[in-house]
């Protein structure tokens, strides 16, 4: 199982699922972030937080934590 967070900037993946808490889950919806969308990582931070994104055309910045919660292949 690889998450956003094990991606390197420059790659797109698919996404296969969202875990999570209800509440934290559905803020990561809320961005545009759901089961099928592609996503492209655009920079990660030295440390590993914030990992910056681009989803349907959106530039948005994750936290590590909210990065891991998510599934890609």
């Amino acid at each position: 199982m690889r998450t956003l967070r094990d991606i390197s900037p420059g790659q797109t993946v698919k996404v296969t699922q969202i875990g999570g808490a209800s509440a934290i889950k559905r803020r990561i919806m809320d961005m545009g972030v759901v089961k099928g969308v592609e996503v492209f990582v655009r920079k990660v931070a030295p440390l590993g937080d914030p990992v910056e994104v681009t989803v349907r055309g959106y530039e948005l910045s994750l936290r590590k934590e909210d990065a891991q919660m998510i599934e890609v292949e």
